[in-house]
């Protein structure tokens, strides 16, 4: 009875991060799993049977705040769903502890870039609302998926980083987009769990639990990701990305630092963070209290309300 109630815990915990911040609901869950001695096939299989309903309450919850870019959802998800069943068909035998480091390593440049950008520059508008290509989304997808099936999680890790780099759709859709295209990779990949695996090794109970925290925290994750300002959520997606896999890249046979060296690291990271996203909000404080961005689009500052109001008599009595 106590691990039910700590899986539904952990499922609403790691939803409400996921939908928030586009990540963490597979990668969460997961370690639980395997923390409790699950094989890493069934993990990813009760994680991912967990997640068809988890990701269409979210999806729903998403599209009804107004966070999702269907045709993005389109272009990433299918590929995303063919990714993710050949990922689950081919677990028992593939193994990506190799690949894990390498991936994280990837990651680990894509979160630092997005952390100082969001933090130091915000949202930056240029690119924003140019369609995304397919032969960007398509691979990405794929990629994702494979990911996503083989490691008991990374869709989000993958897509999330990706698509915020790109500039051309604001964060919060960045989000939604992921979080409801992956119904169709987790659909997938459970099928293809159920063809490799059948239903061995998987306890139902547990897919029940998950799912049920999930579905508590989906419409609350949705309605957060749509309040908090892009520029906060950029520095924070950033942070979780830095951290989970520096954390992964500790670990690996790369490195195998000791736990001295490991909690050093978290908690200099986690200082940096923190101070990035106190930067963040005080700088959105700013520019909505002038109205606007503090610099303009040739990056210089932005005249002060009190300058322009001591024009204003001069031009009238003109």
């Amino acid at each position: 009875m106590k691990t039910l109630v700590l899986l539904g815990i952990v499922g609403l915990v790691a939803q409400l991060v996921d939908g928030s911040l586009g990540m963490a609901y597979g990668v969460t869950s997961t370690t639980l799993l395997l923390a409790i001695g699950t094989n890493p096939a069934s993990a990813s299989a009760t994680v991912h049977l967990a997640e068809i309903g988890t990701t269409l309450a979210s999806g729903a919850s998403h599209w009804r705040f107004g966070n999702v870019d269907w045709k993005v959802v389109l272009k990433i998800g299918i590929p995303g769903a063919v990714g993710a069943f050949a990922g689950a068909t081919f677990l028992s035998w593939l193994s990506t502890e190799l690949a894990a480091p390498v991936m994280s390593l990837i990651l680990l440049g894509l979160g630092l870039y997005l952390l100082i950008r969001f933090t130091l520059r915000g949202l930056d508008s240029r690119n924003l609302g140019k369609p995304l290509r397919k032969r960007f989304l398509a691979p990405l997808g794929l990629v994702g998926g494979f990911l996503d099936a083989t490691g008991g999680g990374g869709w989000g890790p993958v897509g999330t980083p990706a698509l915020l780099a790109s500039g051309r759709i604001e964060p919060r859709k960045v989000i939604g987009s992921i979080d409801t295209s992956e119904f169709l990779v987790a659909l997938a990949a459970s099928l293809g769990f159920l063809f490799a695996l059948g239903s061995q090794g998987i306890d139902f109970a547990w897919v029940g639990v998950l799912l049920l925290g999930g579905l508590i925290a989906a419409p609350i994750a949705a309605w957060l990701v749509r309040h908090i300002p892009p520029r906060v959520l950029g520095s924070a997606v950033g942070g979780v990305i830095i951290l989970t896999n520096t954390r992964t890249l500790l670990r690996s046979d790369w490195i195998a630092a000791s736990n001295t060296v490991q909690v050093i690291a978290y908690i200099a990271i986690a200082a940096v963070w923190i101070a990035a996203v106190w930067y963040s909000v005080r700088r959105h404080l700013a520019e909505r209290d002038v109205g606007g961005p503090v610099l303009d689009k040739a990056n210089n500052p932005a005249p002060e309300p009190a300058a322009l109001e001591k024009d204003e008599p001069a031009a009238e009595t003109a």
